[in-house]
């Protein structure tokens, strides 16, 4: 039995007739009559009371007609609810993104997106490159922008964007109004440091390590503001993207860091392993359009 044999046999109890049901699916009236006697058989009764000129449903047969209808509904249904899904007038999206990330060009093309796809609904979640890397291989995201690189065995990737991190200080600080620091010239400083689940917790202090010294470390938080306001009473010196230096509070100032420069690669990443929504490839064919020109 599948849906055709349901949907024709709901069209004869319609009709009353086997030959119009026939003229109204375009079918030959032997071609309906072999579909319904096929039900019956594999059902186990009859569906019609063929022994009058009129055609009647029997008690079983009007059992079967109102549950045939709510299955040809609810396959109608199905079908409406795979053309929204696959026409993109549906979905959801979950997305990882970095607190120090200067979201402000992710945002634009994230409203492009909802301009061209209204439908498609999004879930952003701000955590650090490790936490975000775990959360899409056990599918709590379903992409995430990181700290490059990653792990090639279980993501897929693409990179989209490479800068400096700068030193901030209090606009008081000695070193304040210089172009230019040496990243050892800051061995005695306290650093305030994000949080574990930030590759770049290890990238500033493996920094500081291969110029000869290990940074003090008088605090890691998650939030980029919360650091900032440390910076702004003079609790210590942070690293942060250069590209979040532009809306500093007024008695933070920024400096570039040099012999070595601490360099950060972003990239968006989706797992190889996990099932991907159509609406999600789309944002990411059309994220990356954008983002790699």
């Amino acid at each position: 039995m599948d849906i055709k044999h349901l949907q024709y046999f709901i069209e004869v109890a319609n009709a009353n007739s086997f030959s119009r049901a026939a003229e109204n699916l375009f079918i030959t009236q032997p071609t309906i009559s072999k579909m319904i006697k096929n039900l019956e058989e594999e059902l186990g009764v009859s569906l019609f009371d063929r022994s009058k000129k009129q055609l009647i449903l029997t008690d079983a047969g009007r059992l079967i007609l109102e549950q045939s209808k709510l299955i040809d509904q609810a396959f109608h249904n199905l079908e409406a609810e795979l053309d929204n899904l696959l026409g993109l007038k549906k979905g959801h999206i979950r997305i990882g993104l970095p607190p120090i990330f200067d979201a402000h060009m992710f945002l634009k093309i994230l409203s492009n997106f909802h301009e061209k796809y209204p439908g498609i609904t999004f879930q952003l979640v701000e955590d650090g490159s490790r936490k975000i890397e775990d959360d899409v291989e056990n599918n709590l995201l379903d992409v995430g922008i990181i700290v490059l690189p990653t792990k090639n065995e279980l993501f897929e990737h693409f990179f989209f964007m490479e800068e400096d991190l700068r030193l901030i200080l209090h606009a008081a600080h000695p070193l304040a109004e210089r172009q230019e620091v040496d990243l050892a010239e800051l061995k005695n400083e306290s650093f305030i440091l994000f949080n574990k689940d930030f590759v770049l917790n290890d990238r500033i202090i493996n920094s500081c390590k291969s110029v000869g010294f290990h940074p003090n470390i008088i605090s890691e938080g998650s939030q980029r503001s919360f650091i900032e306001d440390m910076v702004a009473w003079k609790l210590g010196v942070a690293l942060i993207p250069e590209s979040i230096c532009k809306n500093l509070n007024k008695n933070i100032k920024f400096v570039k860091v040099v012999n070595p420069s601490i360099i950060w690669k972003l990239g968006i990443i989706w797992s190889k392993n996990q099932y991907l929504s159509f609406a999600a490839k789309e944002w990411l064919h059309f994220t990356k359009e954008r983002l790699t020109k």
